[in-house]
């Protein structure tokens, strides 16, 4: 499955476009990579997401084409958390 619509159907980014601007801005990366929209998204990825000052990271646990607002979180499993200062550069090399 493509990152962005990952991105959409899991509801981690609520808008496909929106999705497809934030990996093509390098904020994505599956497995300690900067990933693309296009990029293959596949069960037990692990993708961080920048999210301005918070970075999230999951793990992917299920594919899915659609999925109803309550089952979207059942696609990934919430890895961890983590805010950052605006001055700070992420260490995109540790992957957890």
């Amino acid at each position: 499955m493509r990152l962005d619509k990952f991105l959409k159907v899991s509801r981690l980014i609520k808008r496909r476009t929106v999705a497809k601007d934030v990996s093509d801005q390098g904020r994505v990366w599956i497995n300690g990579r900067e990933a693309k929209a296009s990029s293959t998204v596949k069960v037990g990825d692990e993708l961080r997401v920048q999210f301005g000052q918070k970075i999230v990271t999951v793990r992917v646990e299920r594919l899915a084409e659609t999925t109803r607002k309550d089952e979207a979180s059942g696609l990934y499993t919430l890895l961890k958390e983590e805010s950052r200062q605006a001055d700070d550069k992420p260490d995109w090399t540790q992957v957890t």
